[in-house]
């Protein structure tokens, strides 16, 4: 074990009082700047809300640029589960031509990227995923954040909140400035981790229901001088190497019997990048650790990064192609897939995944699989759903019980450990966010609590917005249906 810091956690201590610095009071309050934080912050704004974003880092993107996740993975339908013969490009090919259910913030961030050669666009060639370059994402995330005049402050990490009775007024960050407070009409929390609305008061749920154990985490890294062409003729000449973008399956079975290799799952998982001498790999795994205890994450960035090391040493030994090939770069942080659930007015179901249930309060819509990987074994699995078909996330998931002046985003919104291994992709993190700004904007013109803003209004400002929500006005029920859960 690495000598990492390990303190008596018996040992308490009272701090004493402090002060903070009162820096902004404002209608729409965004605390992270992922994807979700982004789709809130200019949903919010394009509802016309003074709206304030804070970053922990100091540039924008969340787990796209700060862990390197890359790509982002598909929000089309798929109208078959078949693979495509002969393909060997470095990314998903196993299912058919399929259809957009997202629009709104994420399309118009999609073609921004893809303009300024930071992204290429998705289509039946990269397997309907989208592989971006980070710090082109970062700058293209800045301009859109100036441009719908959204207020930001980096290097701030949130660490406290404010309530007055039920309600979250302000929310505490530490910085090198000392303590800052901002205060809010509505506050949304894109953390990730459900960090504000823990702070809050607000029931969550942690890993899976059998042994509360949550998705392991994976250090990503980029590999440069990478040579494509040589790498697809090796396949192509040793199929039996190959399984779809899950492969060198031989090579890595003899490094693992020789003791070479030491791999926690049972694939080398590749992607393509923008840029044709570079791929971007996700191989390790870390398991039954926690993404919100610091001890954990500080074993988490060592066992990963020695995970890292072996496997490219066998790539560049043993893989064609990556022999001149070099770590370019690795996540400044590892990928977390799964912490806290927040327990939200509804909460979706696998049942709700698999069978493609419509919503009448639908905010978001979303077609990724069930990807769980094993919080105990080196496997991953995967549960799509019907072809040509998507489901629906409710504004309810994303309202906390108990708390007020407060919504949820992103991959902490309410649902249970199988559907939020959908649902926390990035794209339908932006979704959501996008939704979550356009509640809180309504609720603080209106000084309403944002359980209180009618469906029906939110849905009419993300259709302004550009969102995508299927045909849903001729499909609207009654308000009593949303309250009680009903699906379409």
């Amino acid at each position: 074990m690495p000598p990492l810091l390990r303190p008596d956690h018996a040992a308490m201590l009272v701090l004493p009082p402090r002060q903070g610095t009162l820096a902004a009071t404002c209608d729409v309050l965004v605390v992270g700047g992922g994807p979700a934080g982004l789709g809130a912050a200019i949903g919010a704004a394009q509802a016309e809300a003074r709206t304030v974003l804070v970053e922990r880092y100091g540039f924008l993107g969340g787990n796209a640029t700060a862990s390197l996740v890359m790509p982002l993975m598909s929000f089309h339908t798929q109208h078959t589960h078949r693979e495509i013969k002969g393909d060997t490009s470095l990314v998903p090919t196993d299912h058919g031509p399929g259809d957009p259910v997202l629009a709104g913030v994420l399309a118009v961030f999609l073609k921004r990227l893809v303009e300024a050669g930071g992204a290429i666009a998705p289509t039946l060639q990269t397997g309907y995923v989208v592989p971006f370059d980070p710090e082109i994402f970062k700058l293209t995330a800045l301009e859109m954040l100036d441009e719908a005049g959204v207020e930001y402050l980096f290097h701030a990490f949130a660490s406290g909140v404010i309530k007055d009775a039920d309600a979250v007024t302000s929310v505490i960050f530490e910085t090198k400035s000392g303590p800052v407070v901002i205060r809010a009409k509505v506050t949304i929390d894109a953390t990730g981790d459900g960090d504000i609305a823990f702070g809050a008061g607000a029931p969550y749920e942690l890993g899976r229901a059998e042994d509360g154990l949550v998705q392991p985490m994976t250090l990503m890294f980029r590999m440069g001088d990478f040579e494509k062409e040589r790498f697809d003729h090796f396949i192509k000449e040793h199929p039996d190497q190959w399984r779809g973008v899950h492969g060198l399956w031989k090579l890595i079975q003899e490094a693992i019997q020789s003791g070479e290799l030491k791999l926690e799952r049972d694939d080398l998982l590749f992607f393509a990048t923008p840029h044709p001498d570079e791929v971007s790999v996700n191989s390790t795994r870390v398991k039954k650790v926690s993404g919100i205890d610091v001890w954990d994450l500080s074993y988490a960035e060592w066992e990963s990064r020695r995970q890292m090391k072996q496997i490219v040493r066998f790539l560049r030994r043993h893989v064609p192609g990556f022999e001149k090939a070099y770590n370019l770069q690795s996540g400044s942080t590892i990928g977390v897939r799964e912490t806290r659930r927040i327990m939200g007015e509804y909460r979706l179901t696998a049942d709700d995944v698999l069978s493609a249930r419509k919503f009448p309060d639908v905010i978001a819509r979303c077609t990724y699989p069930l990807d769980i990987h094993d919080p105990k074994g080196t496997g991953t699995l995967l549960q799509r759903l019907p072809p040509g078909e998507s489901y629906d996330i409710p504004l309810r998931c994303l309202i906390p019980k108990g708390v007020e002046g407060l919504l949820v985003a992103g991959r902490c919104i309410s649902g249970t450990h199988e559907t939020h291994s959908s649902y926390r992709v990035m794209p339908v993190a932006m979704a959501t966010g996008q939704a979550a700004g356009a509640c809180a904007a309504l609720a603080s013109r209106r000084e309403l609590q944002p359980r209180q803003v009618p469906w029906q209004e939110v849905q009419n400002e993300l259709l302004r917005q550009g969102a995508d929500l299927r045909d849903i006005r001729s499909q609207r029920m009654p308000d009593s249906s949303a309250s009680k859960g009903a699906p379409l």
